[in-house]
């Protein structure tokens, strides 16, 4: 059996090759330069076999710290080798080059998922929000309303979190639904429409899916007339029309929320959480506002109010702070989406007495002064229900 023969050695150090005479000993192979020299010695169980191309035999230590390489084109002394290597000659180093190629696919492979989770799961939401059955965006909308019933309330000192429970507010709760019920009548949503007044100071309203629409106190006291606080809840209504809650809770929890509405997870451990920070948190686009303020007008003026109103009460709260900054507030600018609304509504009527007076009768006066004092009463409701 061969036990000498020449190679090609490669320190790893630098790019030069050596020619070089190898010695297979018992245990170890050796090294050795033209002048006899001792280059290296390496045990034949630290040895694997390395890529390379046919008829070449390349060899290198399994765990060396650095890449040295022995090329060996004798195929009598490669067999012997080979033998001595044993097992461990099958045994695939990964080459630098490979090292670097696998960091790179991991690389592209990060940078597809923060791709899908920028772009791919907006996208897919918009997909996926239009089939999701209004039966199960109701159930969703039951545990979201006490979610966020626990997230808002902090024990009020004036009186009960949802205002118009009391005998004292029974006429304000009575315009508050008359008021409403004409907005959800001329709308005509799929799913039925829950509206209340929360007992907080600042002037803003949101939505959350399955219908369910919470004005604050604030925005009712800011309100100068019932066509202006039509235009916010209308506004709203347009939000639950479009299933823009539904939307954002999918765009900012992704597919776990998916999974866990399709599970019936709505308990406050899980999805609902989420669902109830998002909707509180965070702001819909540009686009999506003024898509809602449009809708809102419409709705408005369908049922004859002044659709201008919604424009006058933007730009009177714009910027107001509070808890809860909210696009209804600020986001985007309040005199854009005030000239955009009157835009689609158009010239005035020749007839009216303007912004700031009830010119088409929303409700009447007195029933007006009774919804401003809906949160006045601090009785406690008697199992009312949401």
């Amino acid at each position: 059996m061969t036990t000498f023969g020449p190679g090609t050695f490669f320190d790893g150090a630098t790019s030069s090759r050596r020619q070089v005479a190898l010695e297979l000993g018992a245990e170890s192979l050796q090294i050795r330069g033209t002048a006899g020299e001792l280059l290296a010695e390496w045990a034949y169980a630290d040895l694997a076999s390395l890529s390379a191309p046919e008829g070449v035999l390349r060899v290198g230590l399994a765990r060396g710290p650095m890449p040295a390489r022995l090329e060996v084109r004798d195929p009598a002394l490669a067999a012997a080798l080979e033998q001595r290597i044993g097992a461990r000659a099958r045994v695939r180093v990964t080459s630098r080059r490979t090292q670097l190629r696998v960091v790179g696919w991991s690389l592209a492979a990060a940078v597809s998922a923060a791709l899908v989770a920028i772009f791919g799961i907006p996208a897919l939401s918009e997909e996926i929000a239009p089939l999701v059955p209004l039966s199960l965006e109701q159930r969703l909308g039951v545990s979201l309303d006490r979610q966020v019933r626990l997230f808002l309330d902090r024990g009020s000192k004036n009186g009960p979190f949802e205002c118009g429970g009391g005998q004292a507010d029974a006429a304000g709760r009575a315009a508050f639904d008359k008021l409403v019920n004409r907005l959800a009548t001329a709308a005509a949503l799929p799913l039925p429409l829950r509206a209340s007044v929360i007992r907080m100071p600042v002037p803003n309203a949101f939505a959350i899916p399955g219908g369910r629409v919470y004005v604050f106190q604030g925005l009712i006291d800011k309100a100068n007339t019932p066509d202006e606080l039509a235009g916010v809840i209308a506004h709203e209504m347009g939000h639950v029309a479009h299933r823009d809650g539904l939307r954002a809770l999918l765009q900012s929890a992704g597919l776990s929320f998916v999974f866990g509405m399709l599970l019936g997870d709505f308990g406050g451990g899980g999805a609902a959480v989420i669902a109830v920070r998002t909707v509180l948190q965070s702001s819909y686009s540009r686009e999506t506002e003024a898509q809602a303020d449009a809708y809102g007008a419409r709705l408005v003026a369908k049922i004859g109010g002044d659709p201008r109103a919604l424009g006058a009460i933007l730009i009177r709260i714009a910027g107001t702070p509070g808890a809860f900054t909210k696009i209804l507030l600020s986001h985007p600018e309040a005199q854009d989406r005030a000239a955009a609304i009157n835009a689609i509504a158009g010239p005035r009527p020749a007839t009216g007495g303007g912004i700031g007076k009830p010119m088409f009768g929303m409700l009447e006066p007195a029933e007006w002064d009774a919804l401003k004092r809906i949160c006045a009463s601090g009785t406690q409701p008697a199992g009312r229900g949401s």
